[in-house]
């Protein structure tokens, strides 16, 4: 008998179990099912946006949206197009219910199991197909699917449910794939570390409308020093160049940084017969506190063992 089993929803960032629906079922083959979910649940930043897992008897379908994904186990024989319908009126009713700023701020797994009323309405009518309402438009999923087929994970690319085995994913675009290995990503961007963003984009930009001025007076005046010219756009690409560093993660980025900071403060001593005081007060300072949110914006680390 073809039917969906389980629902769960994720949050993509660090895998954690937001809400899922009750599950009864403890015969060995969902044993092993639930070693997959809790697998995929720690590698969906590095999956695209809808994709397929074949696990023998069952198969295990998810989509990702806004740092959310919406995972199902379903028996093998259960048709694609109406898994994903399933899991698009998940993703529906869990937007509007919720908003952005609960799912990205939630700390404890299964806050919101409230949903999970929803998930088992929700699974009754689809395990009843005569129950499903009009207004579910299977033409337009299945040709959906068919311009974009779910990306296929064998049991092989997650390795065994003991020791986590690398997973080489590609990028999923349309029907193509591109061969890419996953990034490591950062720590969640915070109101200081943003300021300090902000701050470097404008001491790049001062430095740049200086280093133009200064253009222009070289050729006005013969006797300029083209040196001053060449500290500027240097201070310009030392600013935009720590905002690289605070939005992505990049090997020896700490050590980076720092010699960044370095050349900005070299720039500002040599510039200092045309800026004042409080202007390379500034812009050391601008420097110096980029330089500090870059330290404090680490790699995420390993994701925790939730118990999905």
């Amino acid at each position: 008998m073809s039917m969906i089993l389980s629902a769960s929803v994720v949050r993509v960032r660090d895998g954690l179990p937001l809400s899922a629906s009750t599950d009864y079922d403890q015969s060995v083959g969902m044993q092993e099912c639930r070693k997959y979910f809790k697998m995929l649940s720690k590698k969906l930043s590095q999956l695209p946006d809808r994709c397929t897992l074949k696990t023998g008897q069952y198969n295990i379908n998810f989509i990702s949206s806004l740092g959310v994904s919406y995972m199902m186990l379903c028996t093998e024989n259960y048709p694609s197009v109406l898994a994903f319908c399933f899991l698009d009126e998940l993703q529906k009713e869990f937007i509007t219910t919720y908003n952005m700023m609960k799912t990205n701020t939630a700390v404890r797994p299964y806050c919101f199991i409230e949903f999970d009323n929803f998930i088992q309405r929700t699974k009754q009518r689809y395990n009843n197909t005569r129950s499903l309402s009009t207004k579910m438009n299977l033409a337009d999923m299945q040709t959906e699917i068919k311009l974009r087929p779910p990306y296929q994970i064998s049991v092989s690319e997650l390795g065994s449910a003991n020791g986590f085995a690398h997973l080489s994913v590609s990028e999923y675009k349309g029907t193509g794939k591109i061969s890419a290995a996953p990034h490591q990503r950062l720590e969640p961007v915070t109101l200081p570390g943003i300021v300090s963003f902000v701050l470097s984009l404008l001491c790049g930009a001062l430095n740049l409308i200086r280093g133009f001025h200064a253009i222009e007076s070289l050729l006005q005046n013969e006797g300029e020093d083209f040196s001053y010219v060449i500290a500027f756009f240097l201070g310009t690409a030392a600013c935009l160049y720590q905002c690289y560093l605070f939005v992505y993660y990049t090997g020896w980025r700490n050590a980076k940084s720092f010699l960044t900071f370095g050349l900005i403060c070299l720039c500002n001593m040599y510039l200092y017969e045309l800026r004042n005081l409080w202007q390379l007060f500034f812009h050391v300072t601008v420097g110096a506190f980029s330089t500090l949110q870059i330290r404090l914006r680490q790699p995420q680390g390993k994701s925790p063992d939730y118990n999905v």
